[in-house]
């Protein structure tokens, strides 16, 4: 293992280094070193901003979407209660159903392993009522979610 190179190597590049008796010159002067690390540190600018930039696109349909649901719920405070209460309701309903859907699941599981058959009808029964019924649950606390405190980040 002691022929083999080094994966490892140190690199001095403050100012005044000399390079030691074991290691070969360095080629360029030291302001060459100072110009392409500046150039680093430009780019590496440049890249934040551009990160900020795209951040700044990327929250724009977020914050978009978040004002036309406020909107909404101003002009519609009591339909956002219902939904509120729907959802609150509704998300009893939906834990007790996954946990007959999972007991179901565990006490079949190795005819689902032996059947495709059986594993597709279990699907096909609960799969399409599960999307469905996930889906008016998500609509229902979105549209009855509190809206957003007063407090919002600073936009730059």
């Amino acid at each position: 293992m002691s022929d083999s190179p080094s994966y490892f190597t140190q690199v001095d590049i403050s100012a005044g280094s000399v390079p030691s008796a074991g290691q070969p010159p360095v080629s360029g002067d030291l302001t060459e070193t100072n110009r392409l690390l500046r150039e680093i540190v430009a780019s590496q600018h440049k890249s934040c901003d551009l990160l900020l930039e795209l951040l700044n696109q990327v929250s724009l349909q977020q914050r978009q979407r978040v004002a036309e649901l406020k909107a909404w719920k101003e002009a519609n405070p009591e339909l956002a209660k219902a939904c509120r209460q729907a959802a609150e309701s509704l998300s009893t309903v939906h834990t007790e159903f996954l946990s007959s859907i999972a007991q179901e699941a565990a006490e079949n599981a190795d005819g689902f392993t032996d059947s495709e058959y059986a594993l597709g009808e279990f699907i096909d029964r609960y799969g399409p009522r599960l999307a469905h019924f996930n889906g008016v649950l998500q609509l229902f606390a979105q549209l009855g979610a509190p809206l957003p405190s007063a407090e919002t980040p600073s936009e730059g």
